[in-house]
């Protein structure tokens, strides 16, 4: 089954009408969806096999004073039945195209130290992993 990868924009939300599962961490809210894809230096790529979005990655450009215009990879998923298949490399290849055209100079992305896949997948791409912590909280 073929596999076509989309940069969603505002008028491309009916790809996201159909989705399998484990894409996305929870269900898309049509209002944060609109908020996102409206954001400037905001992307989401999805890929598609058959009409349904088989995989999702979100990238933002991050800008500093002090260093250069980067790519942060957001969120990435791809549904369990179809992981293994290179989607995901896919993805990020389009995301790294879209952030050259916006002046990053690289990439970071944190995931946990147990995911042995989404490490594979950015070492592979040439990241360097380092051991952090993670730190979130309510507003």
């Amino acid at each position: 089954m073929s596999v076509e990868i989309h940069r969603v924009t505002p008028a491309d939300t009916a790809l996201l009408d159909r989705i399998a599962e484990d894409v996305f961490d929870r269900r898309i809210d049509p209002a944060l969806l609109a908020g996102y894809l409206a954001a400037p230096g905001h992307l989401m790529v999805v890929a598609t096999a058959d009409g349904v979005v088989i995989g999702q990655a979100r990238g933002m450009v991050h800008n500093q004073p002090d260093e250069p215009t980067h790519l942060y990879v957001d969120n990435l998923g791809v549904t369990p039945a179809r992981q293994r298949e290179g989607v995901a490399r896919r993805m990020m290849r389009e995301l790294f195209a879209w952030a050259r055209e916006h002046g990053c100079a690289a990439f970071w992305v944190a995931t946990e130290t147990d995911n042995g896949p989404a490490r594979g997948l950015y070492a592979s791409l040439g990241g360097e992993g380092e051991a952090m912590m993670f730190y979130e909280a309510d507003l």
